[in-house]
């Protein structure tokens, strides 16, 4: 899943976990499926960081 979809599917979630409708157990489902879908984009991010450096690292 690319970077993109993991943010998009987190403010999904998010305006789900708005709604006032939602079960206390739903919730936590949901809240534990955003933060994991953060945590990738996360360390997608990290390694994108690491490959950059590397890459201007090396072309000294």
């Amino acid at each position: 899943m690319s970077f993109e979809k993991k943010l998009e599917d987190a403010k999904r979630i998010l305006e789900e976990l708005s709604d006032s409708k939602i079960s206390l157990s739903e919730g936590m489902k949901k809240y534990k499926e955003g933060l994991k879908l953060l945590e990738e984009a996360t360390k997608m991010i990290e390694d994108a960081k690491l490959e950059y450096k590397t890459l201007q690292e090396d072309s000294k």
